[in-house]
């Protein structure tokens, strides 16, 4: 059945994750949550005596007898039962435990850790996978996902089941006695004070809300109301199925949607996959928004609107567009590998005033290191209103000062080893030209990523979750993405 052996658990930097019932059971987040435990106590940088920790407490004028978590859990299937046996087994330890009344999005729950000064946060989520699927996820002291060091110091710690006291009953613990708290009003009063709320309050904006019966529910509702915006809401409440859709906010799964928006004429939708790290937009018309539309357009508005000025950053396969905008207000650009964690620990230096990812994350400066779906989506309102004008000039206006491009992505299943001897072979012999045109450069910060004379570009690596080879493209006219892709898609069976 592909169960994950009992005492193999694999921690990752997006934590735990894996089937509900196989690799995620009460006795395995109990395991994991030893594990933090001992992390907490041993890690000397990340750890609560350790000394980034310390020194990060310190600057704020904080001073803990005992170290403090932040708990919470998203609205999947026994997460909030999973969330009771991890703070049974802190407080257990001697832990200080607030938990979430409410279902936490992961970034309200960076944001909290920051807040409180705490050493960390537990989310119970599988973040955008199905309804089958669960997990754990890890919050630093810095407010950001846990990075490659915290991720091998709480891993090394994981106990054997042999070693467990006791058998953990199958449905987890009763809820011990961990304090709650209401992080949602605390983060929804923060992000009133992050935008500009009187702007939004004067623009009589009518909006669809989708939260895909994840935790964004009552989040986006209740800052839509704080600020008397006119809204349509679907899809709220807690369902485990997820409505039978995949929760990632992405074109399928925002249908719904789209079809609200154009009935009721709406100026814009707005959704998050199920834990709000990433945000799912629909224009007036219907039409899903793709992160590469709409980050560079909230870079835009942060420089010419808000003034910020900075660094920039964002991982080697997010469009070029981002660079193109960047430069234009003479801001030098940081390209990373895929995956948040690179952009995150960028953010943390306080160099980088905006960071972004093809797959739907954004970060900005003086908020939280890591990638805010909620956010995101609030951004977008606070530049109509600020801007006076509706979605679809503002974009009009944006393409008379830049480049059009025009992006797509495939994902080509194989197995681990064809996927091993295939990137081995293009470091061997890697194509010189591509559609015609010769490749100027080609990158191996992730994979390949071949870049051509004309500077349409073409990338190829391995998934880092699944047995997939990702395939993307991006050039200046709307054919020749499908053309690289082919392309691609030839050399891979040819190398096979």
């Amino acid at each position: 059945m592909g169960v994950l052996m009992i005492n193999e658990l694999k921690f990752s930097t997006a934590g735990l994750r894996g089937a509900i019932a196989e690799s995620i059971t009460a006795q395995n987040i109990e395991r994991i949550s030893i594990a933090i435990a001992e992390h907490i106590f041993t890690d000397e940088y990340y750890g609560f005596e350790g000394v980034g920790y310390r020194k990060h407490i310190s600057e704020r004028g904080l001073k803990f007898k005992r170290p403090l978590v932040i708990i919470g859990n998203d609205t999947r299937f026994m997460s909030d039962k999973l969330a009771d046996v991890v703070c049974n087994v802190l407080i257990s330890r001697g832990i200080s435990v607030k938990k979430a009344v409410f279902p936490l999005p992961t970034p309200a729950a960076e944001w909290s850790v920051l807040n409180y000064g705490a050493v960390g946060a537990v989310v119970i989520t599988a973040s955008e996978a199905d309804y089958t699927q669960n997990g754990l996820k890890w919050i630093s002291y810095y407010g950001g996902i846990a990075n490659n060091e915290v991720v091998g110091s709480i891993e090394k710690n994981i106990p054997a089941v042999s070693s467990l006291s006791k058998n953990l009953p199958e449905f987890g613990y009763e809820n011990a006695a961990a304090n709650t708290q209401n992080l949602r009003k605390e983060y929804l009063a923060h992000l009133s004070r992050v935008v500009n709320v009187k702007a939004i309050k004067k623009a009589k904006l009518k909006i669809g809300v989708d939260p895909l019966f994840g935790a964004a529910t009552h989040y986006l509702r209740n800052f839509l109301t704080s600020c008397g915006v006119q809204f349509e809401a679907i899809n709220e409440g807690i369902d485990v199925l997820f409505g039978g859709k995949v929760p990632n906010a992405g074109p399928e799964a925002l249908k719904d949607l789209s079809a609200l928006v154009v009935k009721k004429k709406l100026h814009l939708g707005l959704a998050c996959n199920s834990d709000c790290d990433k945000f799912g937009i629909i224009g007036p018309n219907g039409d899903w928004l793709s992160p590469n539309q709409v980050s560079p357009v909230i870079l835009e508005h942060l420089i010419r609107n808000r003034k910020v000025s900075g660094r920039v950053c964002r991982s080697i396969i997010t469009t070029n567009l981002i660079d193109e905008v960047a430069k234009a207000h003479n801001m030098p650009v940081r390209e990373t590998p895929v995956g948040f964690k690179y952009i995150c620990e960028l953010m943390t230096s306080g160099q980088y005033i905006f960071g972004t990812e093809e797959s739907g994350g954004i970060a900005i400066s003086n908020h939280i290191p890591d990638k805010d779906g909620i956010l995101a989506g609030i951004l977008l309102l606070e530049m109509i209103a600020v801007e006076g004008k509706p979605l679809k000039q503002i974009l009009k206006d944006f393409y008379k000062k830049y480049n059009v491009y025009y992006d797509k992505k495939v994902s080509i299943p194989k197995r681990e080893i064809e996927i091993i001897q295939i990137m081995e072979k293009l470091n061997l012999n890697p194509p010189l030209s591509l559609n015609k045109t010769s490749v100027w450069r080609i990158d191996e910060t992730d994979g390949f990523k071949f870049i051509l004379r004309n500077g349409n570009w073409l990338a190829l690596r391995p998934s880092g979750t699944e047995h997939l080879i990702r395939v993307y493209a991006e050039a200046k006219d709307p054919a020749t993405p499908a053309k690289l892709i082919a392309e691609a898609q030839k050399i891979i069976e040819a190398l096979s």
